[in-house]
C-alpha cells in the first residue's frame, strides 16, 4: 500500500457519496464505510476457536490476528469499503424441494455462478473508478478470499446487524446477499452501525435440523449442515446423517424462516440464476453423473469445490434419507463398488438405512 499524501485537501464526504453511486451502478445494493477497530469481534472469534467450534476449518485459526486487525493484513489500511450484492434467485420454492425427498436441496447462493470472482471483479472496477477520480491510492479487494471478518466489518459499516444465526441481516432485504470489501488507505468518514432487530425471535434456532445454533449468535460448525456438506472432507458423522435430509450442498433453513426475509427481493444479477435445473434436481440423476459430467456441469460454480467424491458422499446420504423406492435403491447399488472408500462407506450406510426402515 502506498503512503498517503502528507497534505490532503480532498472532500472525503463527497467522495463517499460518489463511491455509493458508482457501487450502485456496478450492481451493489448497499455500500458502506467501516473503520478498522474489530476488537470486540476478535474476542468473540478467539472464544469460538478456543471452544473448537470451527471443526476442521483450520484456516480460521491461521494468520494470527491478521483476520481481526486489518492493518496487519494490509499495512496502511485506514478505512474499509463494505459492499452488499443480493443473490436470491427466482427458483423452485425451497420448502417444496426440502419436503420432496426424491430431490436434492442446494443452498440458493450456489445455484448460479460462483460469486467470488464476480464480486471481486466488481469491487476492482469500483476501486479503479476511485483512482480515476482522485489519483493513485492504496487498496486491496476481497470477497471471502482472505482472512477477513466480513460480517463484523459490514455491520460496523452500517450494512446490517449480525443475527442469532450469525448471518448479517437487514431490515429492508433480509440476509440473502454476498459481501465484499476494499481495504484502503483513504481516511473515509465511517458510517454508523445499525441497531439489532432480532428481539425475542428464535425461529432460526428452533428450525435448525442439527441444532447447530448452540446459543443466540453462536454456531457450532461441527453440527452445521453447511459445514458437514461443504467444509468437511471426511466421513459425515453417522448420528447427523439422518438429520441432513435431502440437503446435499449447504443449508438455508435458518434464512428461510427468518421473518426479515419476508422482505427479500430476488436478484437482478443473471449470473446468479439457477443452472442445469439445480434448484429442484432429482437425486438419482445427480448421483449418476460421472466425474467428467460433474466437472462440466459445475464449471464456474461454487459446487465445483466439492469434487466428485464428496458430491457422491452427500447425495448418498440424501438417498439414504429418501422415501422408499426401487429406483433409489438401484441408484445406490450402482455405486456400492465405487473406488472411493468414502463413497462406498456412505453408500453402504444408505442401503442399510433403507433396508432397516422397511
Amino acid at each position: 500500500m502506498q503512503e498517503p499524501p502528507h497534505s490532503d485537501h480532498r472532500d472525503y464526504t463527497a467522495l463517499v457519496q460518489q463511491i455509493r453511486q458508482w457501487g450502485a451502478a456496478l450492481g451493489f445494493q448497499h455500500v458502506g464505510i467501516g473503520h478498522t477497530d474489530l476488537a470486540a469481534a476478535e474476542t468473540e472469534l478467539n472464544h469460538w476457536l478456543a471452544a473448537g467450534r470451527h471443526g476442521e476449518m483450520a484456516y480460521m485459526a491461521q494468520h494470527g490476528s491478521k483476520r481481526s486487525r486489518p492493518q496487519e493484513l494490509v499495512p496502511g489500511t485506514l478505512s474499509i469499503i463494505s459492499a452488499r450484492m443480493d443473490y436470491l434467485p427466482p427458483a423452485a420454492e425451497p420448502w417444496g424441494v426440502l419436503h420432496d425427498g426424491s430431490r436434492g436441496y442446494i443452498a440458493r447462493y450456489a445455484l448460479g455462478r460462483d460469486y467470488h470472482k464476480l464480486i471481486r471483479g466488481r469491487l476492482q472496477k469500483l476501486a479503479m473508478q476511485i483512482a480515476a477520480a482522485i489519483g493513485p491510492y492504496g487498496y486491496r479487494v476481497f470477497s471471502d478470499s482472505a482472512p477477513v471478518l466480513e460480517k463484523p466489518i459490514a455491520a460496523q459499516a452500517g450494512l446490517g446487524w449480525v443475527g442469532k444465526h450469525s448471518n448479517l441481516l437487514t431490515r429492508g432485504n433480509g440476509s440473502w446477499f454476498f459481501l465484499g470489501e476494499i481495504y484502503t488507505d483513504l481516511p473515509l468518514p465511517p458510517d454508523a452501525a445499525v441497531s439489532a432487530h432480532c428481539g425475542r425471535c428464535t425461529a432460526c434456532i428452533d428450525v435448525c435440523p442439527t441444532r447447530a445454533i448452540v446459543a443466540p449468535y453462536t454456531v457450532d460448525a461441527r453440527l452445521c449442515i453447511s459445514y458437514l456438506t461443504i467444509e468437511l472432507h471426511g466421513a459425515i458423522p453417522e448420528p447427523l446423517r439422518p438429520l441432513l435430509g435431502n440437503r446435499i450442498y449447504g443449508c438455508d433453513d435458518c434464512q428461510l424462516v427468518c421473518p426479515w426475509n419476508r422482505h427479500a427481493r430476488t436478484t437482478p444479477e443473471t449470473d446468479f440464476l439457477p443452472r442445469h435445473g439445480l434448484d429442484a434436481p432429482q437425486l438419482t440423476e445427480l448421483f449418476a453423473w460421472s466425474e467428467e459430467e460433474f466437472l462440466q456441469r459445475t464449471e464456474g460454480s461454487a459446487l465445483r469445490r466439492l469434487g466428485h467424491e464428496r458430491w457422491l458422499r452427500n447425495i448418498a446420504v440424501a438417498l439414504g434419507n429418501a422415501p422408499p423406492g426401487d429406483k433409489i435403491t438401484a441408484a445406490l447399488q450402482s455405486r456400492s463398488d465405487h473406488p472411493s472408500v468414502l463413497v462406498r462407506e456412505h453408500v453402504a450406510w444408505a442401503l442399510h438405512r433403507r433396508s432397516t426402515a422397511r
